[in-house]
């Protein structure tokens, strides 16, 4: 791996629902339901490392001692592409909260610009996974991790499908403790900013716009 701290989760039947999910011909339907379907089959090995505490269970047969996470979790997806993540994470870790954060890339200056946030009270106290398809320039990932640092969140994640090695490196000069999660690293941006080859723009695919 040539990025420190940058986990790629290469596991086949994800590889192949990428592919599916890159294919040009893959409606908004589609498109949606891989999404959901890769960021559930992520969760695993995104929270392979969370910390557990023993709970006492009683079984059919007898009284035994299991593990339970230990601490409560916050999923914030970057709008509106990251919502297209929530349903797939939820699904198995359906207690988690929920956390918004509105950044877009402005076209013009590729530069990121936010225009909403709505965070649980104590989301300084959970694990949390910041969620967006793309790390491309990789503004607005970062923009989204340092509003939640000053929110005091200290264990954070981010995971994505698909990262440019522009926006590793960008997100990870101002974040280098954050770990990153994806499916593919791919081979670069062009001149607009999107990830080549890439998968087009996340939010239009997925809400057909």
């Amino acid at each position: 791996m040539p990025f420190p701290n940058v986990i790629l989760i290469d596991h086949p039947v994800i590889q192949t629902k990428l592919t599916e999910l890159r294919d040009y011909s893959t409606d908004h339907r589609e498109f949606r339901a891989l999404l959901d379907e890769i960021a559930s089959l992520m969760v695993y090995e995104v929270t392979r490392d969370w910390p557990t505490k023993p709970r006492p269970v009683q079984t059919p047969m007898e009284r035994t001692t299991g593990n339970v996470l230990a601490r409560q979790v916050t999923l914030v997806p970057i709008l509106r592409a990251g919502l297209g993540m929530a349903d797939g994470v939820l699904r198995l870790l359906p207690e988690a909260r929920m956390g918004h954060l509105g950044v877009y890339r402005d076209e013009a200056t590729l530069e990121p610009v936010s225009y909403y946030h709505k965070l649980p009270p104590d989301i300084a106290a959970t694990e949390v996974l910041l969620i967006d398809p793309m790390l491309a320039t990789g503004g607005s990932g970062a923009a989204a991790a340092e509003f939640l640092k000053k929110a005091g969140v200290t264990s954070l994640k981010f995971v994505c499908l698909v990262a440019a090695p522009e926006g590793i490196q960008y997100f990870h000069k101002l974040h280098p403790e954050v770990p990153i999660y994806c499916a593919a690293i791919d081979r670069q941006l062009n001149e607009k900013g999107y990830i080549l080859p890439g998968l087009g723009d996340a939010g239009d695919r997925s809400f057909g716009t």
